[in-house]
């Protein structure tokens, strides 16, 4: 039967904020409900409310500054965590993210992000968990349960259809009510009922013609009223479109601060009597509700919260081991002709540009500041010693990056960084300050009380003598200058979104000659411009004036780029295929870059970018065995999948990243993960491709629930590459006593033997799919069960499934409804290696 709706937290009282809310007048109520700053609110003392502090937290805590704030855990990527497919693995890492926020003094952590993989094209897939609704919204469990049960608030994003990044600002997501239900809110439906999350994190996009910010339908109806959830709804930064529909719409909070399209205009429709006074006095009261949990209200009864003490250090052998087996659990073994794990004996050559710059975390709000970032190359040294032949690969990119912190020395100070001026139109210094990073924001936290008009960053570069690659990253007016050398460049914003300067800004570079040890100055004539006006020129977004997007200034970040300049490609494929001559196994690394894997852009291929396929068919071509890492959270394409021995995906492993894929190379550490995505064997060749709106801003999810493998096992596009569940591991594995141990209203429960075949210790993940006896609903994935079982011994795994998954939302009647008899359930290892199927009956 299908679940009813239940209560947020069942049996529990609900504390009663009115008389607090009634000692405020409507002007301090609404002032409480837009950000005071970029990631703080106000506090009110005759209430007892403290300010709140939020931070960006999919994989790192990163804290109240976008930019160059102090190191902090950088965690292994979402897409790494959920393929553990491990509640313990999801908990843990919540636990350790409200370490991190605890030693930072912030009340909520934004995130998980539970939008799915419905296209392999979005760019911002690496921050959200799986193409799989239940997988997305059961790992999300862990992590909320692990946050909030140690007093930190977690924000559920983004509410919701918001799987694309191309115009994210403006397009409007079609999709079915029954697609809605079944698929896109149900993570957030069982978070909400299973974890109890203290706020969520509404949309950019439209959904069916009606902003995120505003759905009546959504927020109200569904999430408050038929799920009885009693949380926080704030906006995405910037996201609120229109005053009244969005205060009636079911949205709590606005942000950032402190300016937005609530305020004033929102006490002026309530005097006017477009929102009733107690619309306002509800979000009050979820906005207390939200303090009270966190520790921020203190005239509930309970005392000052107190941030708690003796936390691990972000570099702390702790913290290191922590993230080192987290990365691991979820790496993934894709292909293996018994080459893997490398062997003790043979000698090894490391090929690859991410072998020696691993790329540890995506683009756009989710990265942090570490306080160091491994690589595949110091991680297998430390292992297989410095007989290891390593040569670089091929580029990577095509656009230049910040410098290295470590290559720029403040010539004023000595230390590590640069000297950054900011100075006013009339020359006037506002700002005079040593940098330890190589990028600052301007416009944004950066404690100015007026925006610059210039900025002078100056640093003394650990160059050799020879050429360099120098220029800057950021909209403005640029000059580079050293040693009789000046580059000039205007470099402004291209696109409609008024977060570029933030999360893409455009950059320069050239390649010049220096002396070594020089002094580099680069001033940048700031650009005033906003996208204001073009935006609302626009007719086609039809935005109006009490937009928030409109208040979005010159803001944007500003950074250095100096680096050796880099070699030809083709110097470096012919040192590659020497390389590879040399050792035993090849061990090439490859990946895509923060260019793809990225908020506020998606990809337009799934091919690796460059000459990296070239590299790695000239590599296999000379080498005795080849080994592929592939350093990307999110599916790319393998044509010389045939031409190597081993696959490992190594996703986006945080600041231990280098050493657990080393650790997994070597067998020291298995990697058991199971993808979270099904992998195109094509472009174009997935259930759902396009990103991109039409001319009208309407994307259409035609596939309806057939999303991913759903998709595929449907016959709906060409067989994948690799199937959603698919994972080799390092051990190898038979099924058998397959039994229906229970099939009722309460409970469906499977049983199986799992035999371990192999000569170690292992891990395997049980799946259950459901095959409905419906032409028209799809294969889903119902449960899943991971066993450790010693080499050589059978273990009886059980496995629940879920109760969510064997109902269908009814569009004529509104209404659940349970799924007819004659469905069949596949045990499966991915649905590309079917092991068992059962009748229900």
């Amino acid at each position: 039967m299908p679940c009813p709706p239940q209560a947020a937290v069942a049996g529990a009282a609900v504390p009663d904020y009115s008389h607090l809310v009634a000692r405020l007048s409507l002007e301090e109520k609404v002032h409480l409900l837009t950000g005071e700053t970029a990631f703080t609110l106000h506090g009110n003392a005759r209430i007892g409310l403290a300010p709140l502090a939020f931070s960006d937290g999919p994989t790192g805590v990163r804290g109240l500054k976008f930019a160059g704030g102090d190191a902090v855990a950088l965690f292994p990527n979402a897409t790494l965590v959920a393929a553990s497919w491990d509640d313990a693995i999801s908990e843990q890492v919540g636990t350790m993210l409200a370490e991190e926020a605890q030693r930072q003094h912030i009340h909520v952590v934004l995130g998980p992000t539970i939008n799915l993989h419905r296209s392999p094209l979005g760019g911002r897939l690496f921050e959200a968990y799986s193409e799989d609704p239940y997988l997305t919204g059961r790992t999300a469990v862990g992590y909320v349960r692990g946050l909030q049960d140690k007093g930190t608030g977690a924000c559920l994003k983004h509410l919701v259809a918001n799987e694309s990044e191309t115009l994210r600002n403006f397009v409007d997501s079609r999709v079915s009510e029954t697609a809605l239900r079944e698929i896109y809110l149900l993570p957030f439906e069982m978070v909400v009922q299973d974890a109890n999350a203290w706020s969520m994190m509404s949309a950019y996009n439209d959904v069916n013609g009606i902003p995120a910010t505003e759905h009546d339908q959504i927020q109200n109806r569904i999430v408050k009223d038929e799920w009885g959830w009693d949380g926080l709804i704030m906006s995405d930064w910037f996201a609120t479109k229109r005053t009244a529909a969005s205060a009636n719409g079911g949205l709590d909070l606005v942000m950032p601060g402190p300016d937005g399209p609530w305020g004033e205009r929102l006490v002026a429709s309530v005097q006017a009597g477009d929102v009733d006074e107690a619309t306002v006095d509800g979000h009050v009261s979820r906005l207390l509700r939200l303090a009270d949990r966190t520790g921020a209200l203190a005239s509930v009864g309970a005392p000052p919260k107190t941030w708690q003490e003796g936390l691990p250090a972000v570099d702390s052998l702790e913290r290191k081991e922590q993230l080192l087996r987290i990365a691991a659990r979820g790496m993934t073994v894709v292909a293996n002709s018994g080459v893997l794990p490398l062997s003790s004996t043979g000698s090894v050559a490391l090929i690859g540009r991410h072998a020696l710059a691993t790329v540890n975390m995506g683009g756009g709000s989710a990265q942090v500041t570490p306080p160091y970032q491994s690589t595949v190359a110091e991680g297998l040294t430390a292992r297989l010693g410095n007989g290891m032949v390593i040569s670089d690969g091929v580029g990577v990119r095509t656009r230049p990056v910040p410098a290295d912190p470590a290559y720029l020395t403040d010539p004023l100070t000595g230390t590590q960084g640069m000297q950054v001026r900011l100075l006013a139109a009339d020359g006037t210094e506002l700002s005079r300050r040593h940098e330890n990073a190589s990028t600052i924001t301007v416009g944004w936290d950066d404690g100015l009380s007026q925006l610059p008009a210039t900025a002078v960053l100056t640093a003394t570069l650990s160059n050799e003598s020879g050429p360099v690659m120098l220029g800057g990253i950021g909209a403005g007016k640029w000059t580079v200058a050293s040693d009789g050398v000046a580059l000039d460049a205007e470099l402004a914003l291209a696109g409609k979104d008024p977060g570029e300067g933030m999360l893409r800004p455009p950059a320069f570079a050239e390649v010049v000659d220096l002396p070594a040890g020089s002094t580099v100055t680069a001033t940048v004539s700031l650009s005033t411009a906003n996208h204001r006006e073009s935006l609302l020129q626009d007719a086609s977004l039809g935005l109006s004036e009490e937009s928030h997007l409109l208040s979005v200034g010159a803001v944007g970040q500003l950074a250095f780029v100096a680096a050796p300049a880099p070699l030809p490609d083709g110097d470096l494929l012919r040192a590659a295929e020497e390389a590879a001559r040399t050792a035993d196994t090849a061990v090439v690394v490859v990946g895509l870059t923060d260019e793809q894997e990225t908020e506020a852009a998606d990809k337009e291929t799934l091919a690796l970018p460059g000459r990296q396929d070239e590299l790695v068919y000239r590599v296999a071509a000379a080498a005795k065995r080849t080994v592929v890492v592939v350093n990307a959270a999110t599916p790319v394409l393998m044509p010389w999948l045939d031409a190597v021995d081993g696959v490992i995906i190594a996703g986006l492993p945080g600041q231990e990243g280098g050493n657990a894929v080393a650790a997994v190379l070597t067998g020291e550490l298995e990697p058991t993960g199971r993808l979270v995505c099904s992998y195109p064997a094509t472009d174009g060749a997935a259930p759902a491709w396009e990103v991109e709106p039409d001319e009208d801003l309407r994307l259409t999810y035609a596939e309806g629930t057939s999303v991913g493998y759903r998709g595929y096992y449907a016959g709906n596009a060409p067989a994948p590459l690799f199937w959603f569940g698919h994972g080799l591991g390092y051990g190898s594995w038979a099924y058998s006593s397959v039994q229906i141990v229970s099939n009722n209203e309460a409970e469906l429960l499977v049983s199986v033997d799992v035999t371990n075949t192999s000569e170690r210790d292992s891990r395997e993940t049980v799946q259950v799919y459901l095959d409905p006896a419906e032409e028209d609903q799809p294969v889903r994935l119902v449960g899943y069960a991971g066993v450790d079982v010693p080499a050589g011994t059978t273990v009886t795994v059980r496995v629940p499934c879920e109760e969510r998954l064997r109902r269908r939302w009814n569009e004529a009647t509104d209404a659940w409804e349970s799924l007819a008899a004659g469905a069949q359930l596949i045990l499966a290892r991915g649905l590309g290696d079917i092991r068992a199927r059962v009748s229900l009956t």
